[in-house]
């Protein structure tokens, strides 16, 4: 009988992601439990895992403990981080983790989570390997009035899309720049919009890999999206894994414009609209389980193709017995 047991930190919102963990190890036939891990007791996936833990905040002295201990105690296999904040100090210790748990982390290595971390690193990540980006606009080019709008500006190691702008007049630019903590300012890039779903085995050998046209976004997740299979973006894409080695799955921005292919951000976790490209057909969940079981993998786009997605929200109800509705 195969048991495997799957740790999502930070389960938060990801209630998608957890029930289709669930349809994956069901159609493999796999036994074993999902643990939700979360701060807070009323997290919304927390209501959707086998067994749910209390969490810890990320930045506490106790936290990759408290992950150890739990990871032990519940005989996990597969640890998944979930959130941006949580990446660095999971990158940290993930050798310390696997060691004393036993279990696999998804998550690629710490050298290349800084890079993503910050977004400055990441441009010059981009630039160096000759991966078309945005211009990166210096106080420099600013105080010799060496740009044009469009600009774009954002936080330099932020997520979510929080404190993110478009730039269109000097007004607007004096006001950001005092208004943004820790800004980056780039050239803003006009053209279609797409995040692609990388998975990649524990090797960094690439499995799938499904660009999706952002239609419509929410709070800095795709709210209404298309499987687009962009050969021209797969192809770079390609390039860019020879030298990013990821590790399971991870997310890659980009804009496609008249110029090419501009690579804005990686995301190197689960994105928001992971679960888009998943019921395509590029099942990450199940190829974590089928890594856990020992099978070899081998690239496909057997995927697919123009899939919409419209996504929307749902409750779930919780009465003061306890007794929890999850569907209306």
């Amino acid at each position: 009988m195969n048991i495997k047991n799957v740790f999502i930190l930070s389960a938060g919102r990801r209630v998608e992601l957890v029930k289709l963990f669930d349809r994956a190890r069901k159609n493999l036939g796999i036994q074993g439990k999902i643990i939700g891990g979360d701060m807070d007791d009323n997290a919304p996936a927390l209501q959707f895992v086998d067994k749910k833990v209390k969490l810890p905040r990320v930045l506490s002295e106790n936290y990759i403990e408290k992950i150890i201990e739990i990871s032990k105690l519940e005989k996990i296999d597969l640890i998944v981080p979930t959130i941006d904040t949580e990446l660095l100090v999971i990158a940290e210790n993930k050798e310390r983790i696997e060691r004393e748990t036993g279990a696999k982390i998804n998550i690629s290595e710490f050298k290349f989570i800084d890079i993503c971390r910050d977004k400055f690193k990441m441009h010059s990540f981009f630039e160096e390997n000759n991966l078309l980006t945005p211009e990166l606009i210096t106080e420099e080019l600013i105080k010799n009035k060496e740009y044009s709008f469009p600009l774009f500006i954002k936080p330099l190691n932020g997520s979510s899309s929080i404190n993110a702008f478009r730039i269109n007049t000097e007004k607007e630019l004096k006001f950001f720049k005092e208004y943004v903590p820790n800004p980056i300012i780039q050239k803003c890039v006009i053209g279609d919009e797409f995040t692609i779903d990388v998975f990649c085995d524990f090797d960094s050998n690439p499995i799938t890999i499904v660009p999706r046209k952002r239609i419509a976004t929410r709070s800095g997740e795709i709210s209404k999206g298309q499987i687009i299979k962009d050969i021209e973006i797969i192809e770079d894409v390609k390039r860019l894994l020879t030298v990013f080695k990821a590790k399971g799955h991870i997310t890659v921005q980009c804009i496609k414009s008249e110029n090419g292919i501009n690579y804005i951000e990686i995301n190197p976790r689960f994105g928001g609209g992971a679960p888009m490209s998943i019921v395509a057909g590029a099942d990450s969940p199940e190829n974590l389980y089928r890594l856990l079981l020992g099978e070899k993998l081998s690239y496909n786009e057997n995927y697919e193709n123009n899939l919409l997605s419209l996504r929307y929200d749902e409750a779930v109800f919780i009465f003061e017995d306890g007794k929890v509705m999850k569907n209306v």
